[in-house]
C-alpha cells in the first residue's frame, strides 16, 4: 500500500487506512454498478461529493491499485475510472455491508431485489457480477 502509513499490523487497522473515510466505499460502489465512471460522474451522486475530497481519494485509490484511469473513447479532456481486478475483489465486501444495512435499515427497493438474488445464491451472483466488471 503505497504512500500509507500504517498504524499497526492489523487487518482492520490497515484496511481503514485504506478506506477510512466515507467516500472511497461510495466511489468504489459508482464503479461496481456503472463499470467505468468520470470525474463528472462521480460529482453528479446523490452524496455530493465536494471536488477536493474526490480528488484526494481517487488518487489515494489509484496508488493503492483499487482503481485505474484509462482514456476515454470520446473526450481527451475526460478520464475514465474503472476497477482493477484488486478493487472488484471488494464485492463480497460490499454486498456483505448490503446485507446488513438490509438488516437494520431502511434499503430502497431496487437495491432489495437485488439482495434476494444474492440471499438466493451468494456465490453464483458474485462470480456472476464479478465476470460482468472483468469483461
Amino acid at each position: 500500500m503505497k504512500g500509507i502509513k500504517k498504524r499497526s499490523d492489523c487487518p482492520i487497522s490497515g484496511t481503514l487506512d485504506v478506506f477510512g473515510d466515507k467516500w472511497s466505499f461510495l466511489i468504489i460502489r459508482d464503479l461496481l454498478f456503472r463499470k467505468e465512471c468520470t470525474y463528472g460522474d462521480f460529482l453528479k451522486s446523490a452524496e455530493g461529493i465536494a471536488t477536493n475530497i474526490l480528488a484526494s481519494r481517487l488518487v489515494t485509490l489509484e496508488e493503492n491499485k483499487i482503481i485505474e484511469k484509462l482514456e476515454h473513447p470520446t473526450s481527451k479532456a475526460k478520464v475514465l475510472y474503472k476497477l482493477t481486478k484488486k478493487g472488484i475483489d471488494l464485492l463480497p465486501i460490499l454486498i456483505e455491508i448490503h446485507l446488513w444495512f438490509d438488516k437494520y435499515g431502511t434499503t430502497p427497493e431496487e437495491i432489495r431485489e437485488m439482495l434476494e438474488l444474492v440471499r438466493k445464491d451468494k456465490a453464483g451472483f458474485i462470480e456472476n457480477f464479478t465476470k460482468n466488471l472483468e469483461s
